[in-house]
């Protein structure tokens, strides 16, 4: 039973069948799903490598736990306790690395329309292969000469990339926010439990918002110190309050009758989030009390204990990484797709209420492979192409850039650690401040488009 599951998957590292677990308990799953997740999980391995390159904790315990450390580094030409494999340097060029492969299969895959050309099953397939390119790609960036000169150039050129994935991470959260309301909305028309589910997470949100603004208020603002916490605080509420007020406006029901306070809700939640990140990224702030000086405008939570700086950071981590994964997947799907303009449908999509609406409906008919021993394959892109293969891998190809940024602390790289991911930077606190207004302005100019473009709006 072992032996034709080990063929299939030597099938699809060296050719172009799709790969799939082996287990026949496994639900089926999609080609194109396949394929994503293959994606991301180069992306991912790479990104963690990333985080080991900029932890000194590592570096430690591999001196410790390795026999002959010093001397193997000196072996693979890496210097001294291997440090040219460490340090911000080595992030850049390891993200280098896979922003050309990435780049490279953005080029690769432009008009594809189908899954049975050659082009396409190679994107499809050939894991074993690819992951040979990535590997190549990122350890021939160790052998860029004039490094100096590549690491300032490519310093830009990521800070721009990565912007640039940030603002399309806003545009698919505001997408997200309206989709929400789309499909739960359409629900009350046959079952009036769907309002009361609306109410109800919509109470929820504001409830975050609200509580958001308070806790942040106590514990980031002082009366003496922090006056641009102040400032933004009362700002990004005040933004959010608007926008909710707008939503529900006469003038935009007209417009858009389907509008309500659900999409300001999920807006509001992420403003806050934004703002409490930007506060907590803030450089520490110190004020004379009583002759003393104290740290003030700081996670009430974070200041006792190491370990609880720890769980913070960690915690953000994993927070910003899901972000990224969860924008390169949807952003290349019909919908996402139309909402950043890179694919337009010219039918209206059909929308049926569910809780898990962010996943595909499986009710369409595609041909299945059957296995007998593995999870079954649904081939669904035969016809056409579920999604733009071409914009996925560009994406990705921002993704690797945003993460380059992210982990190196933007432009404070010197002496950074993957430790002190949440720590005070000036240049991290202007761009989640920044980020903020985007995407409030972002949601505000959804609300106006049927105003401002009516003619694209017109049944």
């Amino acid at each position: 039973m072992c032996t034709p599951c080990c063929v299939s998957q030597l099938a699809c590292c060296c050719g172009s069948a799709a790969c799939s677990c082996c287990c026949n308990c496994c639900p089926k799953i999609k080609q194109s799903t396949g394929t994503r997740i293959m994606y991301a999980l180069y992306f991912l391995l790479v990104t963690v490598i990333c985080v080991i390159m900029m932890s000194p904790t590592v570096e430690d315990m591999m001196k410790d736990n390795i026999p002959f450390y010093n001397e193997l580094c000196e072996k693979m030409n890496a210097g001294e306790n291997c440090k040219t494999l460490v340090g911000y340097s080595a992030v850049y060029k390891m993200c280098f690395g896979m922003a050309c492969f990435f780049f490279f299969f953005s080029i690769f895959t432009l008009r594809i329309h189908s899954s049975t050309g050659c082009r396409a099953a190679i994107h499809n397939g050939f894991w074993l292969l690819k992951f040979i390119l990535l590997a190549g790609c990122c350890t021939g960036a160790f052998f860029i000469p004039q490094e100096k000169i590549f690491l300032e150039v490519w310093r830009y050129i990521g800070a721009a990339g990565g912007a640039i994935f940030l603002l399309i991470q806003l545009m698919l959260l505001v997408e997200f926010a309206h989709r929400w309301n789309t499909n739960w909305s359409s629900g009350v028309e046959y079952n009036r439990l769907w309002y009361a589910a609306l109410a109800f997470v919509t109470l929820i949100l504001f409830s975050i918002a609200v509580g958001a603004v308070v806790f942040m208020g106590l514990y980031y603002t002082h009366p003496v110190a922090c006056s641009l916490n102040k400032i933004f605080l009362g700002i990004n509420g005040s933004l959010c309050l608007i926008v909710s007020l707008l939503a529900i406006s006469p003038y935009i029901q007209k417009l858009q009758p389907r509008s309500g306070l659900l999409q300001p809700g999920v807006i509001s939640v992420y403003v806050m989030y934004l703002t409490f990140s930007a506060f907590s990224s803030k450089p520490k702030e110190m004020v004379e009390v009583d002759g003393v000086n104290q740290t003030v405008c700081v996670f009430p939570f974070n200041s006792g204990s190491e370990s609880d700086k720890q769980i913070v950071t960690g915690l953000g981590a994993v927070i910003l990484f899901a972000c990224i994964i969860y924008s390169c997947l949807t952003s290349t799907t019909k919908r996402s797709s139309a909402a950043l303009r890179v694919y337009r449908n010219s039918e209206p999509e059909t929308e049926r209420a569910r809780c898990c609406f962010c996943f595909g409906d499986d009710t369409e008919d595609y041909e299945e492979e059957k296995t007998t021993s593995g999870q079954s394959v649904v081939y669904d892109e035969e016809e056409r192409t579920i999604y733009c293969y071409s914009f996925f891998h560009f994406v990705f190809f921002l993704g690797s850039l945003y993460v380059m940024m992210s982990i190196t602390n933007w432009f404070h790289y010197d002496d950074h650690k993957i430790e002190k991911l949440l720590d005070g930077s000036w240049s991290v606190y202007w761009l989640k401040v920044v980020s903020c207004w985007v995407c409030l302005f972002l949601y505000i100019v959804t609300l106006l488009a049927p105003m401002m473009c009516p003619k694209r709006f017109e049944a």
